[in-house]
């Protein structure tokens, strides 16, 4: 699949924008912290991967019913769903100044039954032509195994067409506006379990 840029200008994913908000002290003291032992864009964009997929638990696996939205407030708050924790890996990127994008599946249950969508972070880095989708929701359930790669992708589904599934190319430079209506309207998971949106 060929992924294209929503906006043609490269440095719109570099931009601050509500959710991207890498201009927040605490987004750019966490890029800081883990820069400072990768300083390389390769092995910091891994590391920021590491850090967003592993020590901000999803909400769902978790337990937790608040809904965050802001990369800010996904690092502050240390919880989000896989779109608030795209936000968040694309903050960290673009606070070392590293293009990153927004892009999205629509995923099904094993019957085609309950889409949803689910968010991804597409990255370009120094020297690479080909942006590189990256998925950090966590590796949850058992079986899942996202990893970083700049190669063949490492996501934790891939897309069953049979089932109705999709896999978007289009690369944002935000949330996509579906999106973050559900997150901003959701008081708590709960509610926003039962008004995820299911296709762009």
């Amino acid at each position: 699949m060929e992924l294209m840029q929503q906006n043609p200008d490269i440095e719109a994913y570099l931009a601050v924008g509500e959710a991207v908000d890498h201009d927040h002290p605490l987004v750019r003291a966490t890029a800081e912290r883990i820069a400072a032992d990768h300083p390389d864009a390769y092995s910091y964009a891994e590391a920021a991967y590491v850090f967003v997929r592993d020590t901000i638990p999803h909400s769902q696996d978790s337990g937790d019913p608040r809904v965050t939205w802001r990369a800010s407030d996904v690092l502050e708050q240390g919880t989000g769903i896989c779109y608030a924790k795209s936000v968040a890996y694309a903050a960290l990127l673009r606070a070392r100044g590293i293009p990153a994008a927004l892009c999205y599946q629509r995923l099904a249950d094993d019957d085609g039954a309950n889409p949803a969508l689910h968010g991804l972070v597409a990255v370009k880095l120094p020297g690479e032509e080909r942006w590189a989708r990256q998925d950090v929701r966590g590796n949850v359930p058992p079986g899942v195994d996202a990893r970083f790669s700049l190669g063949e992708e490492r996501l934790a589904w891939t897309v069953r067409p049979e089932f109705g599934e999709v896999d978007y190319p289009v690369l944002y430079a935000g949330p996509h506006p579906v999106v973050l209506r559900a997150l901003r309207a959701a008081p708590d998971r709960p509610h926003l379990w039962r008004t995820l949106p299911t296709e762009l």
